[in-house]
């Protein structure tokens, strides 16, 4: 008899995320992840000790697996275009993995998790805002403020209608809820001095 593969950390977490994708942070236990290794119950308790632990982990493996490419979509294009690409990389996430996106942008961790983990930050926070206002701001000759307030205006509208799209009554297209972020973000960048590109990119 051939000997068992040795389950690591990255093989518990990877098995956790498809839990996670397929049904929700319901759906993660330690039992289910160990009959989806095959293995026991013992490899995930001695990896992480307690579920506790082992969400908060997910909650940031989940994260760097929906945004790990939003970088590299972003680099070398303008500052406008970058924006809406940001954009549109998020409602993809709520689109394409509707339960991994609740669980980081929309459930509280101290629900789901069982204590906070983020403090006064997220990462929807840290993706759209401060990338955004760089990016922008070394583009447009715009006062820091009133750039801040359009950015934040979008990203609201963005998140908003992401929400909406992870509940089925409400699901649209993704290109249709695309476009309409694209056409919102663009007349409430254009109430501040920013013109879209000639040929819209979405």
């Amino acid at each position: 008899m051939g000997r068992k593969a040795k389950i690591d950390k990255q093989m518990i977490l990877e098995a956790t995320y498809e839990l996670l994708d397929e049904g929700g942070i319901e759906a993660v236990a330690i039992k289910s992840i160990a009959a989806k290794l095959n293995c026991s119950t013992q490899p995930v308790s001695w990896h992480f000790g307690s579920m506790t632990e082992l969400k908060k982990e997910l909650y940031f493996f989940a994260g760097n697996k929906l945004y790990e490419e939003l970088p590299r979509k972003m680099e070398g294009k303008p500052a406008f275009e970058a924006f809406f690409i940001s954009g549109v990389h998020y409602l993809s996430g709520a689109c394409d993995h509707p339960n991994v996106f609740r669980f980081i942008n929309v459930d509280s961790p101290e629900k789901t998790i069982g204590e906070s983990i983020t403090g006064n930050s997220s990462i929807f926070m840290n993706q759209f805002d401060k990338e955004a206002l760089q990016m922008i701001s070394a583009e447009y000759n715009i006062d820091g403020d009133v750039l801040g307030q359009a950015v934040r205006d979008v990203v609201i509208y963005t998140h908003g209608l992401a929400v909406m799209m992870i509940f089925d009554n409400f699901r649209m297209p993704k290109e249709a809820a695309c476009r309409m972020m694209y056409d919102v973000g663009v007349k409430i960048m254009g109430s501040i001095g920013i013109k879209p590109p000639e040929e819209p990119f979405i």
